[in-house]
């Protein structure tokens, strides 16, 4: 059965951040990520850590203003320094923190930006950001968004995100593989994972439609779950689904993959 990594950004969103830690220990999680450390003093989120014997596994690359609706700048020429700057604050977060990995997302090109120009900036700024990261052992990916929850973002396929992968030109940048984005987008996820399943370094979950905990929604979790471990899948699954209710009541899912894994071994 693939480790699970509580995605904090969503989960456990009923107690403040820093308890969310307490809680997903609390939960049986041994692993956590999260969108963005940057509100906090990385001294503070690596206390948290270790205090409750979790792992931190990913986060992202700062992605512009959040709250006005930003959701990432390395597709806009404009903004290339702002975006150096903030690979070197997310490397000086991922040493301090432990993190093998850190996400890109790609951003929604602003008016003027046309897609060729888009595509083009992505692939310079993925590979700074990959020699970057890759001079201290941490790896780059690339996430594809759906455009229905994100419209006009950059990268919603895995194809495209593969396409830009490859103009970047590094061997240190993989795929992100968020099963409910791309449930959204295409489908075929279980011949799309085991056909990118060399360039896929972390996966995330939600159901769809909601994006919901597994098991409310379409998608077949537990053939999934047992595609990943025909693969030999050694990473964690993300967890970054919006809990129908409290986290810990939704939990079902994950004692039934547990118990099936326990029957199998």
């Amino acid at each position: 059965m693939p480790r699970f990594a509580a995605n904090l950004t969503m989960l456990f969103n009923e107690v403040p951040f820093l308890d969310r830690f307490a809680a997903a220990a609390d939960a049986g999680f041994d692993a956590v990520e999260f969108l963005f450390p940057y509100p906090y003093a990385a001294a503070e989120l690596a206390e948290r850590l270790a205090a409750h014997n979790l792992k931190l596994v990913l986060h992202n690359l700062p992605a512009g203003d959040w709250d006005a609706g930003e959701r990432g700048i390395a597709c806009l020429p404009d903004r290339k320094d702002e975006f150096q700057q903030g690979v070197g604050r997310a490397i000086d977060y991922a040493k301090a923190l432990n993190v093998p990995q850190l996400n890109c997302l790609v951003g929604i090109p602003t008016a003027g930006v046309d897609r060729d120009t888009a595509l083009a900036t992505i692939a310079d700024n993925l590979r700074f950001a990959a020699a970057a990261l890759g001079r201290e052992g941490i790896r780059l990916l690339v996430e594809p968004c759906n455009s229905y929850d994100i419209p006009g973002f950059a990268l919603n396929r895995s194809a495209e995100a593969l396409a830009v992968i490859d103009a970047a030109g590094s061997d240190n940048i993989y795929l992100q593989y968020d099963i409910y984005h791309m449930q959204r987008m295409e489908g075929e996820l279980a011949a799309t994972i085991r056909k990118h399943f060399a360039r896929i370094a972390h996966i995330q979950l939600a159901d769809n439609p909601g994006r919901n905990e597994p098991g409310t929604g379409e998608i077949h979790y537990p053939f999934l779950f047992e595609l990943l471990d025909s693969l030999g899948y050694d990473g964690y699954v993300g967890c970054e689904y919006k809990p129908r209710a409290a986290t810990a009541d939704g939990l079902g899912w994950l004692r039934a993959a547990r118990q099936r894994s326990a029957a199998l071994a």
